[in-house]
């Protein structure tokens, strides 16, 4: 893991959405998580739920993520959780720490805001991000019916 003490999370403005709309993930994974462009357009639909951050290493952006906070999970108002909605770190930053930064970074502003659970679905199968999360502390429990598994974390407070 390379990642520097410069690494922060910056939200996405006029001035950096050219940035945030080249992060692109390495083409196997593409089927595996949205392009920057869709979790944007979904984050101006859902404003207030939506989290949507350029992950940035000193002068460079290497990832984009977008968390959620008090989604309505089963769209009844019975359950709300927070967590992780996208992630997306650039092709050739991957394997740097960056998306451990990001979980951890979203982790803590679940805790923050007061929440136990920070949550995050993801596409099973060999190529996809199950080791990544289950390696973070993520624990499964489920899917979603769009057949994605659904994972949680207890973050520390």
């Amino acid at each position: 893991m390379t990642t520097s003490t410069a690494l922060r999370l910056e939200t996405i403005t006029s001035a950096n959405l050219g940035t945030a709309l080249g992060i692109r993930v390495r083409p196997d994974q593409e089927v595996a998580v949205e392009p920057v462009v869709k979790s944007l357009a979904e984050a101006y639909v859902h404003h207030g739920v939506a989290w949507p951050r350029l992950i940035v290493d000193g002068d460079r952006a290497v990832g984009f993520l977008m968390a959620f906070f008090d989604i309505d999970w089963y769209g009844d108002g019975s359950v709300l959780r927070s967590g992780l909605w996208r992630l997306n770190i650039a092709a050739g930053e991957q394997g740097r720490g960056y998306g451990r930064f990001a979980v951890e970074s979203v982790a803590e502003e679940v805790g923050r805001r007061g929440g136990r659970e920070c949550w995050v679905t993801w596409h099973p199968g060999p190529d996809g991000p199950e080791g990544f999360y289950l390696g973070l502390g993520f624990r499964a429990g489920g899917t979603t019916g769009e057949g994605q598994t659904v994972g949680v974390l207890k973050p520390e407070r």
